[in-house]
This record gives C-alpha cells, structure tokens and sequence, in this order.
C-alpha cells in the first residue's frame, strides 16, 4: 500500500470514529499518524524539485492577497500600488507573482498578487503549492472573494490550513526537553482538557520515548501536533468582499446572511470595488490595523521632527531598541538614552532607555555619544 492509500485510510478511519473521551488517545494517535505519513509524502513530492516563486520580501511588511481566479485581485492591486499586473475577464490571467508597494501612513507595505487558488493547490493542482509556500512568507493575509462566491473562504481557508498555514491563532504554549531515561514527563496548567495518556500518545507516535513535556492553555489534539511539529505558520486574516457595486441594496441583507453562515462578521469585513476604486481606504486602514503597525516620528538634531517619513515598527517589536536596530548606522552603539514625548510617555521628553515601549505617534529623539 502507498502512502496516498494509507493516508486516506487513517482520514477515513478518523471520520468514522466518534470523537469522546474512550476514543480520544485512540483518535490522538490515528491523527499523529496521519500528520507524519503526510509529511513523509510531502518530503517525497518536493524532492523532485520544480517550479517555485521567488519574491524578495522589501518594505515594513508584506501583505498577500489570496482568492480563487478572477476575484479581482490584479485590479485591486493596480489600484492601491505602483505594480501593473495583467487584469483580465477569465481565469488565470496571473501566471506569477506580482508584486506592489502601498504606501500608508508613511509605511511601504509590500502586496503580493500570487496566482488564483483552486482547490487541492495543497496538495499541487495548478501549481498550488508553490503559490501556497509564497504566503506563508507573509505578514498578513487579505482573503479577497466576490460578493457573489462568499462561500469561497472556506475552501481557501482549507487550503491554507493544508499547507500548515494557521489564521488567527497562536501557537501553543508546549515546550519539550528530550531526556536520556525517565520516559514521558508532562506536567500541564488546569485549562489542558486532553489527558496524560492522549498527550503521551501522540508524543510516542512522533518518536518521543523520554522527555520532559510542559503545556499551558487549552489546545485540541490538532494543536498539540502542530506543536510538536514546529513547522506551521500563525498569519492574521482579513477578508475584503469585492464587486460590492454591482449588488442592488435590496441584496445586501443576503450577502451579509451568507458571511455570517461562513463565520464572517459583516461589520468585520471590507466591501470594495476594485474596479471601481470604492472601499479601498477603509482596506488600507484594515491592513494597518491588522498589522499591528506604529508610527515614529523622529526628531533630527538640528532639523526638527521629520512628520513625513516615521520609522515604521510593528507591535511586538516596538521597544526603543528595536528602533535602534531598523535605524542602523551607529546610532545602537553610541546609544546612552532617548527622550519621548507622545502615547508612550508619562511626561513631554521623557528619558527611556532601550526597553520602552513605543506607541503610535510617539515622537524619539536619541541621544548618543559622539
């Protein structure tokens, strides 16, 4: 039997068997299984080499617009960059990787028009998986359907998640220390609702005889072998919902229904016309949220504060010394402390050091020895 027919037979073998808590090391150790028949497959397939897409990532952050052919992507990424991709009336008509720059907020944020998906491009069709290994480069995902397709976000999200691509979620907090006897030692917070047994299970099943295994927070079987495999990426999502021009308002209750039916808050997502370059600032807005993104201003010695190109950081690399280091030059070793004034500060001109938090809008200027 080959690897394909034994996948599908643990996928068949784990929708047949109800999931509770007699069946769930039973379950745990049928899905570890699968996770690394499908890795060995996929081992196998990319060794044969191929066609890939080469992007150099530039800017403060990449953005990719993911949809199925003829969503409208091209035509939203003309309007909103400097990039001149191919729009046509069929399917298709992106056969690369196109790449833009918006400009926002004194931000470069680089976007990515990668070739429509279709469904099984995880597992090649349509060169899907080379179009898939692109995103998962990315720093935020633009789920892009038409008003007419809403269902469309499912399959895609299906897609990504087949490519080890996870939405909207974080890793789970797992840390495992091999050791050299003792067996399995796992020690986990109250809020882990799988048990011991399960947990060793999957363990055992991804080769783990002694180790120290440490989790924390609520996680499903699913999460626990993401974690032990290590190779998934955790992307933020938005969706934008293109041609909203060509519904009458009388149709607009219907659209609004069909998100909600595919998990979509209506007041979440963006409405757009790519043709018609409608909706496109509140996207922008939405892609600088969702980036998490700050605004520097730094005041120049001798020059003032320079309001038209704020250094750009993004949150969770926000601190002082995170600025020092996007500056570059010397400015990190002749570093002796900086004054803030803005969101961050307690007072006008505050002195910080390399730990402070920035905020957005913050104005720094850094003092450093000459």
């Amino acid at each position: 039997m080959g690897l394909e027919e034994e996948i599908e037979d643990l996928r068949e073998e784990i929708a047949n068997t109800p999931y509770n808590k007699s069946t769930e090391q039973h379950i745990g150790r049928l899905k570890a299984k699968l996770a690394e028949k499908k890795e060995k497959l996929e081992r196998q397939s990319s060794s044969g080499g191929g066609h890939g897409y080469a992007v150099e990532k530039t800017g403060d952050a990449t953005v990719g617009l993911v949809g199925f052919p003829s969503v409208g992507k091209s035509t939203l990424l003309n309007a909103l960059t400097n990039a001149e991709s191919e729009v046509g009336e069929y399917e298709f008509t992106t056969l690369d990787v196109n790449p833009g720059m918006l400009k926002h907020n004194g931000a470069n944020i680089q976007m990515l028009d990668v070739p429509g998906l279709i469904e099984g491009a995880a597992g090649g069709r349509g060169g899907g998986q080379e179009v898939l290994s692109v995103v998962r480069t990315t720093d935020l995902v633009v789920f892009m359907l038409s008003v007419f397709e809403i269902q469309q976000y499912d399959r895609l999200r299906e897609e990504l998640y087949a490519n080890k691509v996870r939405l909207d979620t974080s890793p789970p907090n797992l840390s495992i220390s091999k050791t050299g006897k003792g067996g399995l030692r796992v020690t986990k917070s109250d809020d882990v609702g799988l048990d011991e047994g399960t947990i060793k299970s999957v363990l055992r099943e991804h080769g783990y005889v002694n180790a120290d295994v440490t989790i924390r927070g609520d996680c499903g079987i699913d999460e626990l072998i993401d974690g032990i495999q290590d190779n998934r990426v955790y992307l933020p999502s938005i969706v934008a919902v293109n041609k909203a021009d060509l519904i009458d308002r009388d149709y607009l209750p219907t659209v609004e229904e069909h998100l909600r039916d595919h998990g979509l808050d209506p007041e979440e997502v963006v409405f757009i016309s790519a043709e018609e370059e409608r909706g496109l600032d509140a996207l922008k807005e939405q892609i600088w949220d969702a980036l998490g993104m700050i605004r520097v201003y730094m005041d120049k010695p001798g020059r003032g504060v320079d309001y038209e190109e704020p250094l750009v950081l993004r949150e969770g690399e926000n601190t002082v010394d995170d600025a020092l280091r996007k500056l570059g030059g010397s400015l990190d070793e002749r570093f002796r402390f900086a004054r803030v004034t803005g969101p961050s500060a307690k007072h006008d001109e505050q002195q910080v050091g390399r730990s402070h938090g920035l905020q957005d809008e913050d104005v720094m200027r850094v003092v450093a020895r000459r």
